[in-house]
């Protein structure tokens, strides 16, 4: 049931299941989360209130200078990270400058780290905005969620905030020519007085269906790992996540899998 708020602009570094060392860039509120989806499995917790308050989001100019600040000083230990990562509470691309900022942490990488990789992790929600989705072509790692390949699923387990086209995501995944990476986050339990598990035989052959149309560079795979909003939503096993995992490899997908 606990969950937690990045608190700062720039955090970690932290050891990632699935990145190594990554530095976090948190370009949401430190107060709560904003999202535009409010998925059930959350570890910043839900969407609670913002609609009605002011948020405060970091600056373009803000996030560069402690970006700068944190690069500097982890170059100069000799600990440069693996990979800078947009992630935080909540949806990095309802930044507005998000363009600007990838922008700049690009020209930031190159000066003190090139070898580390820029990676997003993103919902995917906001690919019909032309900027954000040049943007996340610039990246190295471009991480677009798909929770499953069947519309009620995805509402039930990630609750878009706004009029969700599956169909319409598909496309502009689709559009990418394969310079994205799928990432799903498998789940069971109980919700709301429904069975949740999208790891069911109908989720999984319609999630690979729609692999073979996008065609992504990469698939991860995970499951919970931290609290959730809701004590009723369990782990799926690692054996269970490698069984999927064999399914899209042998689909063709590269897949990682973080148990």
């Amino acid at each position: 049931m606990p969950t937690f708020l990045f608190d700062k602009i720039i955090f970690g570094p932290v050891k990632s299941r699935r990145l190594g060392v990554s530095l976090g860039i948190n370009l949401l509120p430190v107060d709560s989360k904003l999202c535009s989806f409010d998925c059930i499995y959350c570890e910043c917790g839900l969407n609670t209130g913002y609609e009605n308050k002011k948020v405060s989001l970091p600056t373009r100019k803000g996030v560069a200078g402690e970006l700068s600040k944190k690069l500097s000083g982890m170059v100069e230990k000799n600990m440069p990270p693996d990979v800078i990562t947009f992630a935080g509470n909540g949806e990095p691309t309802l930044h507005p400058e998000f363009n600007g900022i990838i922008d700049d942490t690009i020209e930031l990488r190159n000066k003190y780290c090139p070898d580390a990789r820029i990676a997003v992790l993103s919902n995917a929600s906001r690919l019909d905005n032309k900027n954000v989705f040049n943007a996340l072509l610039k990246v190295d790692d471009n991480i677009q969620k798909l929770d499953s390949g069947l519309k009620e699923t995805i509402l039930t387990l990630d609750r878009p905030n706004y009029r969700f086209d599956l169909n319409k995501t598909v496309e502009q995944l689709k559009n990418f020519n394969g310079k994205v990476t799928i990432q799903t986050m498998f789940v069971k339990g109980m919700f709301d007085e429904k069975i949740i598990d999208n790891t069911t035989q109908e989720d999984i052959e319609a999630w690979l269906k729609l692999l073979e149309y996008i065609k992504p560079g990469s698939v991860m795979i995970y499951t919970i790992e931290r609290d959730t909003p809701f004590d009723s939503l369990h782990k799926v096993s690692l054996d269970e996540l490698n069984k999927i995992a064999q399914k899209a490899e042998s689909k063709g997908f590269k897949t990682l899998v973080s148990g």
